[in-house]
């Protein structure tokens, strides 16, 4: 286990396996460290496995009143780099883990050579997302759904009768909305990596100038991040393999097999 320290914040990871080459991990939302325990185990004789929690996630805190930004997420990474002692890594991220990576590797792509990203959030902004995160009158209407359970609960009626979300990713949305725990999660999340934004012709550009070896995954049953949200941005990528697997969104990570898409 291990800490970054970084503006009275801490970013903690879990370290594990014995291999030469090394691989950063970022989860999805409500998950922490432990959700690639099967691809560490799968990995620990070729590969040093770095399984991070996300802010307001396990063991990781965020004390700045302030949105993260990339030049801070940079910063953190920099020292965790040189603490580690490492050059050259890969890097994986399932849904909300998926900002962190593309993140990850628009700021140290020279120094990446696998880009594995699991239904990953980022690369298409839901209109829901952008309603919630960016309008300051709607950022607060949306904060006292989380602070005032019967608004939320009201707010999903509307929209189950307008049908103007699918019932999948309603269902979805409330099971990680059913507690005023992972309300506040929720909106902390959304609100303080709202800057955690990217440019779809600018990481195709990284991805085919660098030639890595980029994998993108989804899952056939997949609600929340669809295998259709991602045409538009595959289009513009040369070097890629993506796969569409026989899944959900949360078993995604389970049931992917990661030495099938690591570079040998």
């Amino acid at each position: 286990m291990g800490f970054i320290e970084y503006k009275k914040s801490n970013l903690h990871f879990s370290k594990a396996g014995k291999g030469g080459k090394h691989l950063l991990l970022f989860h999805g939302f409500g998950q922490d460290h432990r959700v690639f325990k099967n691809w560490v185990d799968a990995l620990q004789d070729e590969y040093t496995c770095y399984s991070f929690d996300l802010y307001f996630h396990g063991s990781s805190i965020w004390q700045s009143r302030e949105a993260l930004e990339k030049e801070d997420w940079q910063k953190i990474l920099q020292q965790f780099l040189q603490q580690e002692g490492i050059s050259q890594f890969s890097v994986a991220g399932f849904s909300m883990g998926g900002k962190f990576a593309i993140a990850t590797y628009q700021l140290f792509h020279q120094q990446i050579t696998d880009l594995i990203l699991l239904a990953p959030d980022g690369i298409k902004t839901s209109f829901w997302y952008s309603l919630a995160t960016y309008p300051i009158a709607i950022r607060a209407l949306f904060k006292s759904m989380i602070l005032h359970p019967n608004r939320l609960h009201s707010f999903t009626i509307v929209l189950r009768k307008l049908r103007l979300v699918d019932a999948g990713l309603l269902r979805f949305a409330e099971s990680q909305m059913n507690s005023e725990e992972k309300r506040r999660r929720v909106y902390y999340s959304w609100v303080y990596f709202r800057h955690l934004k990217f440019n779809q012709n600018h990481i195709a550009a990284l991805v085919n100038q660098n030639k890595v070896n980029f994998c993108l995954i989804t899952g056939k049953y997949d609600k929340v991040v669809s295998t259709q949200n991602m045409a538009s941005f595959l289009q513009k990528v040369k070097f890629v393999r993506a796969d569409e697997i026989n899944s959900g969104h949360q078993e995604l990570i389970i049931r992917v097999d990661p030495k099938v898409y690591l570079s040998r």
